[in-house]
């Protein structure tokens, strides 16, 4: 007996466990890959698994239903694999250990893969069942999602019928999506010059930031650890020889960094004002986070002092300046949607590796000039500093659609059933959509989903109750039939 084998609907339910048990973070999705093509030929159905590993199957619409505009139903396998400092499983070789509180599924000690497995799930029930009345299905579901969209990139598309998508990757019950923001990965590469140095050494840890997915919760202004580390670095570059001799911070460019590790050196002399700087940056961070991110701390361990390999003072101090100088957060809101935020970054990944330290952003707009000039903005404090950068995973926006049947008929029937309506939205975070549209003809979409909270987080929750009720909801809309 599964974990969820009690809940409602089982199939979805069932389905959801299966593909938590299969490791499938982003870049690793093999398994899960075949385990969807397994699925479709034990099922008969029509199914390509292409060079990306990308899935697309099809099922025939349902007898009367014949005549009915196919529906296309699209999400993505991959999920962002996170874990607790002191949680011992392999997310790349075992799978996650589901957890049941209340109306809450979470996963313990990592993230769940909710975002999007809870879509995987509902397109699987739906191909399953053999007693729901639907037109021809024809199921997109594409890898990478979280790392820059590659799946969704290099798909093939020129064998749907379909020009009517219900994406399954959104987080909001009762929210309709209907435009997204586009984005970009970029890579800023700093050049730091190692040798040995002797010296105290001290562990610093920035922690206690709740994090969060970069394109749904950015503009919430929590901390982000790295760009909080480069400040501390920045101050006491300032007034001492400093030397880098760790650095890692981050686990995926479009997740907001809940800590930030190091070892720094620094001179015997300057001991008790190392000490004093950071105890004193910390009481500044807290309080101007103590509203919007109340748990921060900087932890401070001392190591024996000795001889460590190190970055050059000067090179730490040029580093410490180079994180400090590039933007983060926020730049701009939308002028048109009350709300929305317009254009963002976030630092999600910093680390030294080889030589050179790496600080890699997910940037997104809404605006696509927008986005390249502060593409281009990065990129110019990069080259100041002496560094270079790679720019890649570009995806352009989904534009809003005016006349779309799809959409009205999604809201007709969500007050017929609810007695409200519900909200038809854009969002900053980015959806595959835009570059799914491009490559469909005439593509009338809408997005939505169950609540989830936490995403790309250990705190990611689904909620059972809204999972069960956007299936009722998911199943009645194909049952529906035009006119």
């Amino acid at each position: 007996m599964g974990i969820l084998s009690h809940l409602e609907p089982g199939n979805v339910f069932g389905f959801f466990e299966e593909i938590t048990r299969i490791p499938h973070g982003s870049g690793n999705v093999g398994q899960i890959s075949d385990y969807l093509a397994k699925f479709a030929e034990e099922r008969g159905l029509f199914c390509i698994q292409d060079e990306w590993k990308n899935i697309i199957m099809v099922k025939e619409a349902a007898p009367g239903y014949e005549e009915e505009p196919t529906v296309i139903l699209q999400g993505h396998m991959d999920m962002v694999a996170v874990k607790k400092p002191d949680c011992d499983i392999d997310m790349r070789t075992e799978g996650l250990k589901v957890l049941v509180q209340g109306d809450e599924i979470s996963a313990e000690g990592t993230s769940l893969g909710g975002d999007d497995g809870i879509a995987v799930a509902y397109a699987l029930a739906l191909l399953d069942a053999e007693t729901i009345k639907h037109p021809r299905l024809e199921v997109i579901i594409t890898v990478d999602e979280e790392v820059g969209m590659d799946g969704a990139r290099g798909i093939d598309l020129s064998m749907l019928k379909g020009s009517r998508m219900i994406n399954l990757d959104s987080e909001e019950e009762g929210i309709f999506l209907t435009s997204c923001a586009g984005g970009a990965r970029v890579k800023c590469l700093l050049p730091v010059k190692a040798g040995e140095r002797k010296g105290c050494a001290a562990e610093i840890l920035v922690g206690g930031l709740r994090g969060g997915h970069s394109g749904g919760e950015i503009q919430k202004e929590g901390g982000n650890s790295n760009c909080l580390f480069g400040r501390l670095l920045y101050r006491l570059s300032r007034e001492m020889p400093v030397g880098i001799c760790e650095i890692s911070g981050g686990l995926a460019d479009n997740a907001i960094p809940r800590e930030t590790k190091g070892v720094l050196l620094t001179e015997e002399k300057d001991r008790e004002r190392f000490q004093e700087i950071v105890r004193t940056v910390e009481a500044q961070i807290q309080g101007e986070l103590a509203t919007k991110d109340p748990g921060f701390f900087i932890r401070m361990t001392e190591r024996e002092t000795g001889t460590y390999r190190c970055t050059e003072p000067e090179d730490t101090k040029r580093a410490a300046a180079f994180l400090t100088s590039l933007p983060g957060g926020v730049q701009a809101m939308s002028a048109d949607i009350p709300g929305l935020v317009e254009t963002s970054l976030n630092m999600g990944i910093l680390k030294w590796e080889g030589d050179s330290l790496l600080a890699e952003f997910s940037v997104r707009s809404s605006v696509e000039s927008a986005k390249y000039a502060l593409i281009d903005k990065m990129c110019a404090v990069t080259e100041m500093a002496g560094g270079s950068n790679v720019v890649s995973g570009d995806y352009p926006g989904w534009k809003y659609r005016k006349d779309s049947p799809l959409r009205k008929k999604m809201v007709a029937l969500y007050e017929k059933m609810y007695g409200k309506s519900p909200r038809v939205e854009a969002i900053h975070a980015g959806l595959e959509c835009g570059i799914l549209g491009s490559k469909i003809k005439d593509l009338d979409c809408v997005a939505m989903g169950p609540d989830m909270s936490g995403i790309h987080t250990t705190e990611e929750t689904l909620s059972i109750s809204s999972a069960a009720r956007v299936w009722d909801y998911l199943v009645r809309l194909l049952e529906e039939k035009e006119g």
